[in-house]
């Protein structure tokens, strides 16, 4: 992902006066008032990879529903923004502090780290919070293994992904034999990883050999002569795009040319530039969405992010902009921006977004099945419906 300069840090109200006259009754100026979103997300920092996409496209779906006309009659959206720095102690500080700020509802953090550094506050302060890309199984939890009442996500799960993935690499592959590279300084790749191994194993198939390095490697050759000696169908490689990429460019060059399979971690433009276009063939992901995507509303969409970013969205954006509008649209239906009415709202919800169609279950995961894309020479050659389920 190219880190795009920020857009508005603090989206203004397009209709609205600057101050309320004094003769305004008390309850239009409650009905004149913004409805205010509170943001926070890794703006800087190793975080912002992901940080920066969720604000992006939250100025992206609030001017849009601003330029319509707002929300409940007319009421602007009002972003409230701050950058944690991909710093636990500061995303603690702001879920705090947001508290206090009369917001309606919450958007981020965005890594799993900030995630749970934050969150004890999120919950103490019992505002609606989406965490768009959160894909940690236990994000919506307590320890106890209950719903966490006002909190939410829309990205698909680690089981969910791992699971899809070894489903499809044994149905549809006829692999009988996996390699597994994890990053073990990474709970995403591990939380992906032991559900991948697992599913592959009860459908049974074999784990040939699992291999570690740590996020920052940048050669990757030792492992991947290791592998060459191996007798394996695919390679399981869930991890980000930033190792990702030289280890597709880097086994591609030995010549391993076993179909590689990933996580959403891997979807991003970055990692086909940094494998190299011809190297990213036989390459399958799951992710929630792709520039070619037929669902309504995607191609729009991505006209509308180019022009204002000059780059194409990938899917943290596309979900990030799915989570803004979700939340929207509760408040809509709340017929208020009271937290508790919007919470209920969104546990009810029948959302229809660019990533796909979906509601919520019991713990707050959203329901839906998975695309599985098909990558060759870096393109997007095929799109095939997995579940993880």
């Amino acid at each position: 992902m190219k880190l795009r300069k920020m857009g508005l840090t603090l989206l203004s109200m397009l209709t609205l006066g600057a101050s309320l006259t004094p003769t305004m009754s008390t309850a239009n100026a409650q009905e004149e008032e913004p409805i205010r979103i509170g943001a926070n997300l890794e703006l800087s920092g190793y975080g912002s990879a992901y940080g920066v996409p969720i604000i992006d496209n939250l100025t992206l779906a609030a001017e849009e529903i601003n330029e319509a006309g707002g929300l409940l009659g007319g009421r602007m959206i009002e972003i409230i923004d701050y950058d944690n720095t991909s710093n636990k102690t500061e995303a603690t500080s702001i879920a705090t502090r947001l508290a206090g700020e009369d917001v309606a509802a919450v958007l981020g953090p965005a890594t799993s780290d900030m995630i749970y550094a934050s969150r004890p506050s999120a919950i103490q302060s019992q505002l609606p919070t989406m965490y768009p890309v959160g894909t940690s199984d236990d994000l919506t939890i307590d320890e106890n293994g209950d719903v966490i009442s006002n909190i939410f996500r829309l990205a698909f799960t680690y089981s969910f992904q791992g699971k899809a993935a070894a489903r499809y690499a044994m149905d549809e592959l006829g692999a009988t034999n996996a390699a597994v590279i994890t990053d073990q300084s990474n709970d995403y790749s591990v939380g992906l990883a032991d559900p991948f191994k697992a599913e592959f194993e009860a459908l049974g198939g074999t784990i040939t050999e699992e291999l570690f390095y740590n996020a920052g490697e940048q050669d990757f050759m030792g492992l991947l002569t290791s592998l060459a000696a191996l007798d394996f169908d695919v390679l399981y490689i869930p991890g980000f795009f930033s190792e990702g990429g030289i280890i597709v460019r880097q086994a591609r060059e030995m010549g391993l040319m076993q179909p590689i399979l990933s996580g959403h971690g891997f979807a991003s433009d970055t990692l086909l530039e940094i494998a190299g276009p011809q190297n990213a063939t036989d390459l399958y992901i799951t992710s929630h969405f792709h520039t070619g995507s037929e669902n309504p509303g995607a191609q729009e969409y991505v006209a509308k992010f180019e022009e204002r970013y000059g780059e194409s969205p990938d899917t943290f954006d596309a979900l990030s902009y799915d989570a803004a509008h979700l939340i929207f649209q509760a408040i809509e239906e709340a017929g208020t921006d009271d937290p508790e009415a919007i919470r209920e709202s969104m546990e009810n919800i029948q959302f229809e977004g660019i990533t796909g169609a979906f509601q919520y279950d019991e713990y707050h995961n959203a329901v839906e099945t998975a695309p599985m894309l098909h990558y060759i020479d870096g393109e997007v050659a095929e799109v095939f419906e997995v579940d993880g389920n």
